[in-house]
């Protein structure tokens, strides 16, 4: 079956994730270095199935350059970093975000829904839930020579749920708990009968921040640590190869500055790195110039690549060295993100930000800008995307998305006298 619509662009990279048994990067791995046939360098991109899991749902953190972990909270930070959910400043908050997806196409049907919530239990216990939900709209499927055959309406989805507790006035911790659901459609691929994909995850996070005071103003310096997406293999068909989901380990920092009453500015830094497997050459210099295969690729010779057959606790530990380029390689899969978000009397807020991923890695670079409005318990938050590489296509080129916040309550004060 082929893709008749150029709506197929949405699905590209899911379903390469999907179907990527037969799919491994061409590379040849000479010298420690990854490089093409005709000798020019290699990308060597990490595929997954599912990658919607790692999409930032909100206006708010996509204004700042997909920044999030240790930014001052609110409902979507269940995305990023669950366990800053207690240092959130509301007794009740819920957040609403519609985002457009390739509105530069012309397409109207494709879109990311996300819904987001916290909630104080007490001074010390938070919880949260969210719901994401990624519409890839109406495609329809022909033959060969055209003919119709079947529409399909692919769709994907994941609920999450979490437990937020402060250890300290300053340290919290998180354990959020995931279902992901994703359907690209029916009928068969390569013999194989499509189906729907089931997955459970986890994140683990980990938020301290520590009040300051510079200049006689207050500020506060915030960390965050988050493994997120920690869960099982998923499969869109019967078969025993199994795509890995979107492992991810993050760490982040950021630094609020109030200039007096009614001016405060925050600077954030979030790196990113994969927890799965990076792919491996099929082939390899034999250091006289001949390409051979790569006895790593395929020791079992079952048809299946090694590093696709891993088990999940080992993916995850090995992806810290397991790159065919060596260190190097694996410098180059860190993912970077920067922003700055400026508040005038915490009712008017300007954001910028930056996102960089190698160009071995993927090649994302974008710039975005965001503004922010509140009023009594209602927020608004507008953000646009603008791409570092101007031959470069976005999902998000050209699109204004948004997100509502409502804020109901103030949070209760820690009690450091209080034990348990």
């Amino acid at each position: 079956m082929s893709l008749r619509y150029y709506k197929a662009c949405a699905l590209l990279a899911v379903l390469i994730s999907a179907f990527n048994g037969n799919i491994e990067a061409q590379c040849i791995l000479s010298n420690g270095q990854l490089i093409q046939p005709d000798g020019s360098p290699c990308s060597n991109t990490i595929i997954t199935a599912v990658p919607f899991l790692r999409i930032v749902p909100d206006a708010r953190f996509g204004a700042m350059g997909d920044v999030g972990i240790a930014v001052d909270p609110d409902p979507n930070s269940m995305h990023f970093n669950s366990s800053n959910l207690s240092f959130g400043a509301r007794d009740l908050s819920v957040s609403v975000t519609y985002t457009p997806w390739l509105r530069a196409l012309g397409l109207n049907d494709v879109f990311l829904a996300y819904l987001s919530a916290y909630k104080h239990i007490d001074d010390r216990q938070t919880l949260g839930g969210s719901l994401r939900y990624f519409s890839l709209g109406q495609i329809q499927y022909t033959d060969d020579q055209g003919n119709p055959l079947q529409v399909v309406r692919p769709r994907e989805l994941e609920l999450a749920f979490a437990y937020s507790r402060k250890m300290s006035e300053n340290f919290s911790t998180s354990l959020s708990l995931k279902y992901i659901f994703s359907s690209l459609g029916t009928g068969a691929v390569n013999g194989d009968v499509l189906t729907p994909a089931n997955a459970f995850a986890a994140d683990v996070s980990f938020t301290y921040r520590q009040p300051l005071v510079i200049a006689q103003k207050k500020a506060n310096l915030n960390f965050g640590l988050v493994f997120s997406n920690l869960g099982s293999k998923i499969s869109y068909t019967r078969s025993a190869n199994k795509d890995y989901i979107p492992a991810n380990m993050g760490f982040g920092t950021a630094f609020e500055y109030n200039f007096d009453d009614h001016n405060s500015l925050t600077f954030a830094v979030d790196i990113n790195k994969l927890l799965v497997p990076t792919p491996i050459p099929r082939s390899m210099d034999d250091g006289s110039g001949n390409f051979i295969p790569n006895p790593d690729f395929d020791a079992d010779g079952n048809g299946i690549p090694d590093y696709k057959e891993k088990s999940v606790p080992v993916s995850i530990f090995s992806s810290f060295g397991d790159a065919a380029g060596g260190f190097g390689e694996e410098m180059r899969e860190l993912m970077y993100s920067i922003g700055m978000e400026y508040w005038y009397n915490k009712q008017f807020a300007v954001r910028f930000g930056h996102y960089n991923e190698h160009s071995t890695k993927g090649n994302r670079k974008f710039f975005t800008v965001g503004l922010g409005i509140r009023y009594n318990i209602f927020n608004i938050n507008f953000s646009y995307l603008l791409p570092a590489i101007a031959a470069q296509r976005n999902p998000l080129d050209n699109t204004l998305r948004f997100s509502l916040i409502f804020d109901f309550g103030e949070a209760k004060k820690f009690n450091t006298k209080k034990r348990g």
